[in-house]
């Protein structure tokens, strides 16, 4: 039986009746054969062809896993397309400085900010009103950082554990407004005042018991309408402290009311969200589904911005939520992907050509099933002659060590 399938599903095995394509197109004298290497697969991919007609007849079926993982990819890819292709206004261009030059600086802030908000918070949740001065400092920080290279202490942020989640997830809320703030073209003033909105956004879970904040295990009706209860403690908290914008006050109220009007407290709906909040939404969901909680392991930057481009409706403002997608890449470092070459890789930072050809450090090879020593590739670079074929699950793959991976940002010949 002849079958037309994608060159991607051909496997060993396989016989090949025929290549849809000019002769020319592909390096082999023979169009009727048996693949019987992963060589002649090799060379078959890279000639450029998109499709082959096997017979089951005489070779391998496809597998329909395989078959099936395959539609996934080209769904994912028709995804990444269609964000790439969405134009929103640019931010101006600033000096930056690789990732490599920020890292260090980058941790002392994380680990600095991280402490200041574990203090202030602390001391509001024990009675002390809450002085937006003693905030503006670490604003400036994170945005000076943001300025640099958006891209890396966004992603050291989302590195928690469970004891501090709350104060990184405010530290990682405020990184992204910044950085979305610059992308949606704000001025300064108002992009500091959505960094100190995305600071403060949460200090109303110092109200929330401990218990129920950390609890592993699905929370109860009384225990979900407490944490419910957190955007308006928090807001009479900041109404009860000094020199708090309306800004922030308007993030730390609104920042769960969504599109379609039913998210709380207010059930607010479209325009009557105002753009702060907008915001506030999109940078707190994926901070909060990137991240791990007791309950759950956070899922993979580039997996989490597809989860979010599928409740977008409804739930974001989707201008806002693809100029969010512009500020992170579509696939944020830390991303795990699979390259054309067969290589697994993590992103490491964004390139300024093209959101889909990321800087990436590739480290194992999926043809060999081994590791390799990491090799850096720029995939905006033609010379590279790779791209992304698809995102990975990093459950799948358990690589102990992927983090320690993409902060090492080792540099090493293409």
């Amino acid at each position: 039986m002849l079958k037309r399938i994608k060159v991607d599903q051909l496997r060993v095995g396989m016989y090949l009746h025929e290549l849809c394509g000019s002769w020319l197109e592909h390096p082999f004298w023979r169009t009727s054969f048996l693949i019987t290497s992963d060589k002649e697969l090799a060379r078959i991919r890279k000639s450029g062809v998109r499709e082959a007609w096997i017979d089951t007849a005489q070779g391998r079926d496809v597998d329909a896993d395989a078959a099936e993982a395959l539609d996934k990819q080209e769904s994912d890819r028709e995804t990444d397309q269609e964000l790439a292709s969405i134009e929103v206004r640019l931010a101006p261009s600033l000096e930056r400085c690789s990732m490599e030059e920020e890292m260090q600086r980058a941790v002392s802030i994380c680990n600095n900010t991280r402490d200041a908000v574990a203090t202030l918070f602390t001391e509001a949740r024990m009675g002390r009103a809450l002085d937006a001065a003693d905030a503006i400092p670490l604003v400036e920080d994170i945005a000076a950082s943001v300025f640099r290279n958006p891209g890396t202490l966004i992603s050291l942020a989302r590195l928690k554990v469970s004891d501090d989640y709350t104060y990184m997830h405010s530290v990682a809320v405020c990184a992204l407004m910044i950085s979305l703030s610059r992308q949606l073209g704000l001025d300064e003033t108002q992009t500091r005042e959505a960094g100190m909105a995305g600071l403060l956004h949460d200090v109303g879970k110092m109200y929330i018991p401990i218990e129920i904040l950390n609890k592993p295990e699905r929370l109860t009706d009384e225990e979900f309408d407490i944490v419910r209860g957190h955007p308006e403690a928090g807001h009479r908290m900041l109404l009860e402290g000094h020199g708090v914008g309306e800004i922030a006050l308007d993030v730390c109220l609104h920042h769960h009311e969504k599109m379609d009007g039913t998210g709380y407290p207010h059930r607010l709906a479209a325009e009557d969200i105002s753009l702060f909040a907008r915001m506030g939404a999109v940078c707190d969901v994926y901070d909060a589904i990137t991240s791990n909680r007791p309950y759950k392991r956070g899922w993979d930057p580039a997996e989490s911005l597809r989860k979010m481009t599928e409740w977008c409706k409804g739930h974001f403002d989707e201008a806002i939520f693809h100029a969010f997608v512009r500020s992170l890449g579509i696939y944020p470092v830390g991303s795990l992907v699979r390259l054309h070459s067969s290589r697994i890789a993590v992103v490491v930072e964004q390139s300024e050509s093209s959101l889909l050809a990321p800087v990436v450090l590739a480290f194992y090879s999926t043809q060999r099933s081994e590791r390799f020593e990491p090799v850096r590739v720029d995939l905006s670079d033609l010379t590279a002659n790779d791209g992304i074929a698809s995102r990975e699950d990093p459950e799948k793959w358990n690589f102990p060590d992927l983090d320690s991976l993409w902060m090492s940002v080792v540099k090493a010949p293409v």
